[in-house]
């Protein structure tokens, strides 16, 4: 089960979750529209190469105005199309070779929204006439589930707890603990009572991952710590960070006040859903594995220690390194 679980996450050792770039259409008008492009940063300024192509049709009749803040690129600008853009297809140029999402809202002069998640496999969509409410809750929910299987750190940090563990209720109240905190830190940061730069968010939930490591060596030795002892404590207190990652993604997308409500539940369900089958996934191979009657050596006992520990001192590394790189 170890290699197996680790074959994952090494193919993803080096990855770094990429914020959503996000689109907007608020029409102002029967056949006007205000548009918003907002594409995360790369970097020493750089911009990801996404570019919004509206119905060929659409005419601008204001010029698109670009802003550099807080490590993203926002354009702003006006369209006209006749009759609206119902119907229309709207495509982001650049998606498919990039390994980030687009999130799309667009909104009419009744109110009505239409959430559209657009991937590197599914880059265009076509405009429904009248939008469903229910579109809104249900992008928001793939969306988290999307982003708790593609961020890797926070399953490995998940995976690290169940390894010190000791049985399913302990399990429980520890996943519990860690859902709710990362679950406020979600909401606070999402309502803007707290914000974090992202890179130092990302090295500290690093550090969570390679304070598992020596953890996980000390269960195994059959010796107590805080961590073994109570390790829904810790579970609280790294999730509180953890959310706080979350959070980045949601921050990038800029959520209307108006559906911050739906958009952080359907989200954290999302979450959760994705969390939960992780943890089912990871106790059905420990069964099946369990299971096979041969005596693991010693080497393959210590190696999901060494393996947890050593990934997050990696990732420590790396994402300091990036901080203390936009100081240069």
């Amino acid at each position: 089960m170890t290699l197996a679980v680790f074959e994952l996450f090494a193919r993803a050792a080096s990855a770094h979750e990429l914020r959503p770039a996000f689109l907007e259409l608020r029409q102002t008008g029967p056949e006007t529209y205000d548009v918003l492009f907002k594409v995360p940063g790369g970097g020493e300024n750089l911009r990801l190469a996404l570019y919004a192509e509206l119905p060929g049709d659409c005419v601008k009749i204001s010029e698109p105005r670009t802003t550099f803040v807080e490590n993203a690129f926002t354009e702003r600008w006006s369209v006209r199309r006749p009759g609206g853009l119902g119907g229309g297809t709207i495509r982001i140029a650049g998606l498919a070779e990039t390994a980030t999402d687009v999130l799309v809202r667009l909104q009419t002069l009744d109110g009505r929204s239409q959430v559209i998640r657009l991937t590197p496999d599914r880059p265009s969509f076509v405009v429904e006439p009248t939008p469903s409410r229910w579109r809104v809750a249900t992008t928001y929910s793939r969306l988290g589930v999307d982003h708790i299987l593609r961020g890797v750190d926070h399953l490995l940090f998940v995976f690290g707890l169940m390894l010190i563990v000791p049985d399913r209720w302990m399990l429980l109240k520890t996943i519990t603990s860690f859902t709710v905190a990362h679950s406020l830190t979600l909401g606070v940061a999402t309502l803007g009572y707290v914000s974090a730069p992202v890179e130092p968010v990302e090295a500290a939930i690093a550090l969570s991952i390679l304070f598992l490591g020596p953890e996980i060596i000390r269960h195994q030795r059959g010796e107590s710590s805080l961590t073994i002892r109570n390790p829904w404590m810790v579970a609280f207190v790294f999730g509180l960070m953890h959310g706080l990652g979350f959070a980045s993604g949601m921050n990038t997308v800029g959520i209307p006040r108006a559906e911050i409500p739906v958009a952080l539940l359907c989200f954290n369900v999302g979450v959760e859903a994705g969390q939960l089958g992780f943890v089912a996934l990871i106790l059905l191979m420990a069964r099946a594995f369990r299971a096979v009657p041969i005596r693991w050596p010693r080497l393959v006992e210590l190696m999901p220690a060494y393996a947890v520990g050593s990934m997050g001192a990696f990732w420590a590394i790396q994402r300091t390194a990036m901080i203390f790189g936009q100081f240069r």
